[in-house]
């Protein structure tokens, strides 16, 4: 049960249909936040990934030596560095290539899996789950950074831990979680 359950919908389990639930949401363009209960999530997030077009996704959380972390402002919100795994790519592989494409930068060394995280959207007339799987980076360089324009991503800064209320306040709740596991939303205004 999530904390201050009156502020949440509950959707029934047993007839659960993610496409129906995700047009209806869509539709209803509302900041509504949902749960719904079940027996065993793990069992029940496998049924929602079978009924969807998956796609394997990896990316990074990067430090800088000044203790600066690395985002990017792509499609008018604030993002972390991330991409499509390609063909015969491994994640952590994956993770670095798409930081170092979007970014401009070389990573310096990779550290350990940080989470991951599931997010959908529609493709093409299909609805995708996207997986990605995040891992936390060093970087020690002095390259200027360059956004990728081409994948959509306007800007690339570094902030500071305690200076992320411009990020928290404009980016997907994916990202959340990320910056949750990271400790880095202790100092921050959440949002619900």
């Amino acid at each position: 049960m999530p904390k201050n359950v009156e502020k949440y919908q509950k959707v029934d389990a047993k007839n659960f249909n993610f496409q129906s639930f995700y047009n209806e949401i869509n539709d209803n363009q509302g900041n509504q936040y949902f749960y719904l209960l079940c027996a065993d999530a793990k069992k029940f997030l496998q049924k929602i990934i079978k009924s969807v077009t998956p796609i394997a996704a990896a990316g990074g959380m990067v430090e800088n030596k000044k203790g600066e972390y690395l985002f990017i402002f792509r499609n008018k919100k604030w993002d972390l560095p991330k991409g499509k795994i390609e063909k015969g790519e491994g994640k952590k592989e994956g993770a670095m290539r798409e930081v170092e494409e979007e970014c401009g930068i070389a990573i310096s060394e990779m550290g350990k899996r940080i989470c991951k995280t599931y997010h959908t959207y529609m493709l093409k007339g299909e609805l995708v789950l996207k997986t990605t799987y995040w891992y936390k980076m060093s970087y020690a360089g002095n390259e200027k950074l360059k956004p990728q324009l081409e994948e959509g991503i306007t800007k690339v800064r570094w902030f500071k831990r305690g200076q992320i209320d411009t990020i928290v306040k404009n980016t997907y709740p994916s990202i959340m979680d990320v910056l949750k596991k990271m400790d880095m939303l202790i100092d921050t205004v959440m949002p619900l």
